[in-house]
């Protein structure tokens, strides 16, 4: 490493430079802060060693100088044992960590090994970031359509502000995604983004990966846990799939909530969470109100800024787009030279009701990408139902019979509704009728 020691003592100066050059690090002196400001504007350093008590200078504001450097090097305060609480109010400004004079060899040695550490973990961090934005594809964070661009208006809104945010709509349309882009441009975003999928487990254990537990508080508590609502404090805690968290662990969120106050599993210790909650579900939290499934109060006090992310088939106008982007991130991503899309397919996208939203259009694509033999992704690079599609009826006034066109509305209606009763309300019919209507038209 490149190391800066600013030291006014001509002999600590050389004792650190010697440790460091035995090291292997190479170490450059500056006697004062003008010195070692001008050494930071002409270099770039991967530490800096500062004295304290610089001369005239106070080390502290020299600290500050240093830290709105670009890069910021990793600030070691050296200090006499009598400044000791000046080191701690040195850290808590910025500064990496200190030293007490008179300092050995070993220490300087102990010290760069923790820079050294904290720079790799830094850089697993960047490569892990960088990884992850490889895999996924880029947000849509603009729409052609009414309804998204609404509801990702009102999002962008709320995101700098602390209250909750309850993110609605059917799975796979990107609540997720959005929960993060929210962190990202919230207050918190320096702080963790934590999710907890609420359906993944039972009621005991996700109480326990909620706000943690102690150890022997249940079977196979081995050790104290401290749950993902401390893990995310001063950061988002991203509550997916709300509609399916347990009766019994809502008052508890109620109060996180209310109070900002929890209770780890099996101890009366009341903690302190400062978190903010984002919440997604594509359940109706009113109707599961109603039927007594959800808490009424938790409802209002999650529901502070709503949102609600529409289907696919109710964006239209964003279809192709959005598959273009995909196109462009898998075929980049797998190294093939994909040029766009034959009308066919284009076609069958603009036909599809794409019951899986968003998430079914990056398989669908990503599919295609990796089966095409040709510059274009082909109709046969598509899933089987996309092949099967009666794609001239689509459209309202084409050339095809009336069974033809109802055919395909039922086929998009039972794509998309979750049930056979849902179907038929919203086509207006019985289910009976429904019945009747699938068994003359092939749809059994």
């Amino acid at each position: 490493m490149r190391v800066l020691i600013v030291e006014d003592e001509p002999s600590i100066r050389k004792t650190t430079r010697i440790a460091l050059e035995v090291a292997g690090h190479i170490a450059m002196e500056a006697p004062n802060a003008v010195r070692a400001l001008k050494a930071l504007a002409d270099d770039a350093y991967d530490a800096v060693f500062l004295d304290l008590k610089l001369g005239n200078d106070d080390g502290l504001d020299v600290l500050a100088r240093i830290l709105q450097t670009q890069p910021a090097p990793a600030v070691v305060m050296f200090t006499a044992y009598a400044n000791i609480a000046t080191a701690v109010e040195a850290m808590r400004r910025g500064a990496f960590d200190f030293i007490p004079k008179p300092f050995t060899p070993e220490q300087i040695r102990g010290v760069l090994a923790k820079i050294e550490k904290a720079a790799a973990l830094q850089q697993r961090v960047r490569a892990l970031e960088t990884d992850l934005a490889a895999e996924a594809p880029p947000l849509a964070l603009t729409s052609s359509e009414p309804l998204m661009e609404r509801a990702l208006g009102v999002a962008f809104k709320a995101a700098g502000s602390s209250a909750s945010i309850l993110l609605l709509g059917p799975s796979g349309t990107g609540k997720s995604l959005l929960a993060r882009e929210l962190h990202r441009r919230s207050g918190q975003r320096e702080a963790a983004f934590v999710t907890v999928n609420c359906p993944s487990l039972s009621h005991e254990l996700l109480e326990s990966e909620l706000f943690g537990h102690v150890k022997g508080s249940f079977t196979g508590a081995v050790a104290d846990t401290v749950g993902k609502v401390a893990a995310a404090a001063g950061g988002t805690l991203f509550l997916d799939e709300i509609g399916e968290l347990p009766l019994a662990i809502q008052p508890k969120l109620l109060r996180l909530l209310q109070e900002r106050e929890y209770e780890r599993v099996g101890e009366h210790t009341t903690r302190r969470a400062d978190v903010r909650v984002i919440a997604a579900t594509n359940r109706d939290l009113a109707e599961e109100v109603k039927a007594g499934r959800f808490r009424e109060d938790l409802f209002y006090r999650l529901n502070v800024i709503s949102v609600t992310l529409p289907g696919l088939r109710e964006r239209p106008g964003d279809l192709l787009g959005l598959a273009e982007s995909y196109r462009r991130h898998f075929a980049a991503r797998l190294g093939k030279k994909i040029t766009g899309y034959a009308p066919a397919v284009t076609t069958a996208f603009s036909a599809y009701a794409w019951p899986g939203n968003l998430r079914e259009l990056r398989n669908v694509v990503e599919r295609a990408v990796i089966l095409a033999v040709e510059e274009t992704i082909e109709l046969a690079d598509l899933p089987e139902q996309f092949g099967a599609m009666p794609v001239a009826s689509v459209a309202v006034g084409a050339r095809v019979s009336l069974d033809v066109l109802e055919a395909e509305h039922l086929r998009r209606i039972l794509a998309l509704a979750h049930s056979l009763d849902e179907a038929a309300r919203i086509l207006g019919i019985d289910p009976a009728t429904l019945y009747r209507k699938r068994q003359k038209l092939g749809l059994l």
